[in-house]
């Protein structure tokens, strides 16, 4: 798939959504939240976080929120990266014991580090600590750049963290990557709306709780039920770069 079906090499910067889209963590998300929560708040939660699509932060806020918890009473919502990291690091062997990396993964990432002008990283609503555990854990950092990668410590606002990865882009490779060549893979419908939001494409992959339907429904650029076609996804990106040159 050279020049990602031009005939020529383009550049591109392909951020991809980590839980359920690169990985399933087994359960080790809900845990860390919780336990976050208890470790702060002094008790367990009563009502379970909602994660799917959001930032570390934002679910803890809304957690906090729902167990009738004012988040403004413990302070700066950001005093709880340094909770869920410890949390994170004391199940990182539960991690690698019930997690594993989606069908098809390797093989997309692969193919695109292929590519010469194709920059790869994650965005993920993990703090960043959390999603280097997540993403050394099951071996994928040799085709992810994190060094430039958005995480959830760089903004409660998920579309923010598109020009978050930019901005590092810029710092440490002096490459500017617009909205036609960034493409984000995610499979919630948050993600296709931060997309939106945050000015790029996005494929999104019904690989986890959201089916294809719903995400095609979302406005996704282009929609996949899950990665094991290689083929499918370098076509996907390959159309989804031509609609937006064209656009």
């Amino acid at each position: 798939m050279r020049g990602w079906g031009y005939g020529r090499q383009a550049e591109g910067l392909v951020l991809w959504d980590v839980d359920h889209t690169l990985i399933e963590n087994g359960g080790i998300s809900k845990e860390t939240y919780q336990g976050a929560f208890e470790q702060v708040v002094g008790r367990r939660p009563s009502v379970r976080p909602v994660t799917h699509g959001r930032t570390d932060l934002q679910i803890m806020r809304e957690l906090l929120v729902a167990n009738g918890e004012s988040p403004e009473a413990f302070g700066p919502i950001s005093i709880f990266g340094d909770v869920l990291r410890e949390v994170m690091g004391s199940k990182a062997d539960d991690l690698a014991r019930r997690g594993h990396v989606l069908p098809g993964v390797v093989g997309a990432l692969s193919a695109l580090a292929g590519e010469p002008n194709v920059l790869q990283s994650v965005l993920t609503g993990n703090v960043v600590e959390n999603a280097r555990l997540k993403v050394t854990t099951f071996a994928l950092g040799k085709w992810l750049d994190l060094d430039v990668g958005a995480f959830g410590s760089d903004d409660i606002v998920r579309s923010k963290l598109i020009d978050a990865s930019r901005q590092k882009v810029v710092a440490k490779y002096e490459r500017t990557f617009d909205g036609e060549s960034t493409i984000l893979v995610g499979d919630t419908p948050l993600d296709v709306q931060a997309a939106h939001d945050g000015g790029a494409k996005v494929i999104a992959v019904a690989s986890g709780v959201h089916g294809v339907d719903e995400l095609e429904a979302c406005g996704a650029d282009a929609t996949l039920p899950d990665l094991v076609d290689t083929r499918a996804f370098l076509a996907a990106v390959a159309a989804v770069r031509v609609r937006g040159s064209a656009g």
